[in-house]
């Protein structure tokens, strides 16, 4: 093992898939375009709820770091999810997300590289999705298999940076002491400080346009920064 770190945790959004601002509305019109097909107002004026509901929720996880699913943003938005065209519009929905989905190239070398050296590896997210979805795209990616535990707030009570969502990314990978662990992300508030709030050490990848309802202010140093993924397995070998 390098250095006595025993595992190195990964945000996935902004840190192994490089950021890609997105318009919530429009993702959501994806939905509502099939949903109300044959009525483009009604399926407009859904669709600035269902984005309303999404980016609330997103802001409220500032108090508090609940966390929330999909579900919930849909009921939110008092969406009939039984009808007979949610499926399909909710696979449209997923469909319009996946460009920004894709695993940094860096990533499966810098993954590789850690372990072989005999550190756990893992994903700590927060995100409303399926895990299901998450874990296709890595796979997809050929990263998936390279991790030892993955762990995604929608199937948690909290998220970032509740100390419960990160020791829940420690047991996950087998990891038993937060002092010989890494986590690596692209916010202050949810990744540094909730890692560092444990006693994990904390690398920032600070390339990420983070939504302005979205952002903490937060007195708080990271361990590191890197601007690659490939810088990481040297930084860390002497810790």
């Amino acid at each position: 093992m390098s250095g006595g770190i025993e595992a190195v945790v990964f945000d996935w959004g902004g840190t192994l898939t490089p950021w890609v601002t997105m318009d919530f509305a429009a993702g959501w019109r994806t939905y509502t375009e099939i949903l109300h097909a044959s009525e483009p107002d009604r399926a407009r004026e859904v669709a600035e709820l269902l984005a309303a509901a999404d980016t609330g929720r997103w802001a409220a996880v500032k108090d508090g770091a609940k966390a929330f699913h999909l579900g919930e943003v849909l009921a939110d938005a008092a969406i009939d999810t039984s009808s007979e065209l949610h499926g399909k519009a909710l696979e449209a929905y997923r469909e319009f997300w996946v460009q920004a989905t894709h695993t940094d190239p860096e990533a499966a070398p810098m993954l590789a590289r850690l372990k072989e050296r005999g550190i756990k590896l893992g994903v700590l997210s927060s995100t409303m999705w399926p895990g299901e979805w998450h874990e296709e795209w890595l796979r997809r990616d050929g990263v998936l298999d390279l991790f030892d535990g993955v762990t995604w707030s929608s199937d948690l009570e909290f998220t970032k940076p509740h100390p419960e969502a990160f020791h829940a990314a420690l047991a996950a990978v087998g990891a038993t002491d937060p002092t010989r662990c890494v986590y690596v992300g692209d916010r202050p508030y949810d990744d540094i400080s909730g890692a560092k709030g444990i006693g994990m050490r904390a690398v920032l990848v600070p390339h990420s346009d983070i939504p302005v309802e979205q952002q903490v202010p937060v007195d708080v140093e990271p361990d590191a920064v890197i601007h690659r993924l490939a810088e990481l397995p040297e930084l860390i070998r002497a810790w």
